[in-house]
């Protein structure tokens, strides 16, 4: 993640404080979520729980609630601490931070484990600035990827190294087959890239481009092959425009854009 200041903070926090994310396997590698180190902590008894969504000022858990605690936290006038802890690449121990809390709701999570509970909770202050720049960076760059999809990012020394990406040399798999390619430019609908082949028998298929990033590995983007461009003096060589499948843009890949496209707007 890129140096955020206050201002930033501060306008994530207006413009995203009641959006809500769900936790699935993408947005919790994303965000480098530890799990074992969530619980909900009531009257000194940590309480080990599951994330299922977070806003900037409410969350939804699933929890075990026996009798017993249900009714100290009843007591407690349902007032909880929800504790998230988050893995970071430049740093050797998870952040964490706890977020007070109420439970404004219980609904069963399985009827045949009667205890377990699928738990509201809206957050009594502001959360930590950790977990702001964290969500906010997922949504500002989920909303930039429709606002500004077809600015196109020409890949030069300069802009690879912005980006974190390793070079211009990747991977694509066609209908399945990989094939080694030279990426011309990127942007969050999609991408132009130079390989090996003949154009005619290559429009209209399937692809994914394995994209080496130095901090999120390599990233898989599926999409299709849209047209293709002769490249001057290469007749073994064609360029290909590719537009991905939105529902499956790794989000790693539209924070990478979008941090590069606000950079270059800063330096304007």
């Amino acid at each position: 993640m890129s140096i955020i200041t206050s201002q930033q903070i501060n306008n994530y926090f207006d413009s995203y404080k009641d959006t809500e994310i769900t936790f699935t396997k993408e947005i919790i590698r994303a965000t480098g979520l530890f799990p074992r180190g969530v619980h909900l902590k009531s009257v000194g008894h940590p309480v080990p729980c599951i994330i299922y969504s977070v806003s900037m000022t409410s969350a939804k858990v699933i929890a075990h609630i026996d009798p017993g605690l249900f009714e100290q936290i009843r007591e407690a006038k349902n007032n909880v601490s929800l504790r998230f802890a988050f893995l970071k690449a430049d740093k050797n121990d998870p952040i964490s931070f706890f977020v007070p809390s109420r439970i404004t709701g219980y609904n069963p999570y399985n009827k045949d484990k009667p205890n377990l509970n699928f738990i509201s909770l809206n957050f009594t202050h502001r959360p930590s600035d950790d977990l702001i720049a964290i969500l906010g960076e997922i949504l500002e760059a989920n909303s930039n990827s429709q606002k500004r999809k077809e600015e196109r990012i020409i890949l030069n020394t300069q802009s690879i190294q912005k980006l974190g990406i390793s070079n211009k040399s990747h991977n694509i798999y066609i209908q399945g087959v990989p094939r080694q390619c030279i990426v011309r430019d990127l942007s969050f609908s999609g991408a132009k890239v130079i390989v090996a082949g003949v154009a005619k028998f290559l429009l209209e298929k399937d692809i994914i481009l394995h994209l080496s990033t130095a901090e999120k590995g390599t990233l898989k983007i599926a999409g299709k092959i849209l047209r293709n461009e002769e490249v001057q003096g290469r007749k073994d060589l064609v360029a290909l425009a590719i537009q991905y499948d939105n529902n499956k843009v790794p989000i790693e890949y539209k924070i990478i854009i979008n941090e590069y496209l606000k950079s270059r707007k800063l330096s304007i």
